[in-house]
């Protein structure tokens, strides 16, 4: 029984492990691709409209 648990609690670390990795690494292809895009457009960065003030400012990341 407490090897079924110990496996139980692995799996389900690994399983979590693996979807931070999953998100982090899309997040990182995201800000590559938009650095990419600036630099072949010759932009200094990406502007982004504020919902609440309806001002455009410098996207962070």
């Amino acid at each position: 029984m407490p090897q079924i648990i110990f496996f139980t609690v692995v799996g389900v670390a690994a399983y979590f492990g693996y979807r931070t990795f999953v998100r982090e690494a899309e997040r990182v292809t995201a800000k590559v691709r938009r650095t990419e895009k600036q630099a072949a457009n010759g932009a200094m960065g990406t502007l982004v409209k504020d919902p609440k003030t309806g001002e455009y400012r410098l996207a962070k990341d």
